[in-house]
C-alpha cells in the first residue's frame, strides 16, 4: 500500500465511525507505516495504544501489561509467541484482531477462536478495523481500570500496585505478575511451568519460581489468613485454607 492510500484511510473516515472508550490496544505490526496508521487512527477514535514490531516484543508487552485488545500482524515471522499468548488463562487473554492478506486466509480461518478472534484483510480499511475492534471489545471494561480482589487483597491493574487491607504491598514487576496470575486463577493450583511462562515468558526452573513465590508470600501473608499455598508436587494456589 502506498502512502497516499494509507493516509486516505484516515482522511476519509466518517464522523460516525465506531469509537472506543479508553480501552488499551496493543498493535503488533512489522510495517512502520501501518503501525503509524493504526496507532494514529485508534488514538483519535478514543483508544489508548501501545505498539510492538515483532512477535517476541508483543508477547513481552502482553506479559508485562494488561491490554483489552491485540491487533496482530498474521504475517509476522516466528508465530510461536502468538501460540504462547493463546495459552494464557481466559481471564488474562484479550481478544485478537488479525491483519492478513486474502491469500493467507485459508490458513488463518480454521485457527480463529469464535467470538474472541477476528480478522481484516489488506489493504486496510480503517472503518472496518474500528468496527471489528468494537465488536470484539463489546462488554469488556473501558476507561475504568479493573481492581481484582480476593478478600482483603486488592490489586490495581492501572498502577500495578497491590494492598492487603490498609497495608500497601511493595511488589516488584515479577511479583505483581505472579500475584495477578494467582488471583486470576484463585482456588486453582498452577504448576511451576504455568507460572514461569506467564511471569517471564519462558521456563526458568524450579529454584527461580520457588524464590519468587517465597518473596511474594512474605509480603502478602503477614496477616491471617494465609492466602498463598503450596501443593507439593503440583504447584501453588491462592485461596483460603491449605486444601
Amino acid at each position: 500500500m502506498n502512502d497516499h492510500a494509507l493516509y486516505a484511510n484516515v482522511i476519509d473516515q466518517p464522523r460516525s465511525s465506531p469509537r472506543g472508550a479508553g480501552q488499551h490496544v496493543l498493535v503488533v505490526v512489522s510495517d512502520p507505516r501501518e503501525t503509524e496508521l493504526l496507532s494514529t487512527t485508534l488514538g483519535l477514535a478514543g483508544y489508548r495504544v501501545g505498539t510492538a514490531d515483532t512477535g517476541a516484543e508483543g508477547m513481552a508487552r502482553l506479559i508485562r501489561h494488561r491490554f483489552d485488545l491485540i491487533v496482530w500482524d498474521a504475517g509476522l515471522p516466528g508465530q510461536e509467541s502468538l501460540a504462547r499468548g493463546r495459552r494464557l488463562p481466559a481471564a488474562d487473554r484479550p481478544p485478537m484482531l488479525f491483519l492478513t492478506t486474502c491469500d493467507a486466509l485459508q490458513a488463518l480461518l480454521p485457527e480463529l477462536g469464535p467470538g474472541t478472534e477476528d480478522y481484516v484483510t489488506r489493504p486496510l480499511r480503517i472503518a472496518e478495523v474500528l468496527a471489528r475492534a468494537q465488536v470484539l471489545l463489546r462488554g469488556r471494561p473501558g476507561r475504568h481500570p479493573t481492581r481484582p480482589s480476593y478478600g482483603d487483597l486488592v490489586l490495581d491493574d492501572a498502577t500495578c500496585r497491590a494492598s492487603r487491607g490498609a497495608r500497601p504491598l511493595d511488589l516488584t514487576p515479577a511479583e505483581y505478575r505472579l500475584l495477578r496470575h494467582l488471583l486470576a486463577n484463585a482456588d486453582h493450583v498452577l504448576s511451576k511451568e504455568q507460572i514461569s511462562r506467564y511471569v517471564w515468558g519462558e521456563y526458568r526452573g524450579d529454584q527461580a519460581i520457588e524464590k519468587l513465590v517465597s518473596r511474594l508470600r512474605r509480603k502478602v501473608d503477614r496477616e491471617n489468613p494465609a492466602l498463598i499455598h503450596t501443593r507439593r508436587g503440583f504447584g501453588y494456589r491462592l485461596g483460603r485454607g491449605d486444601g
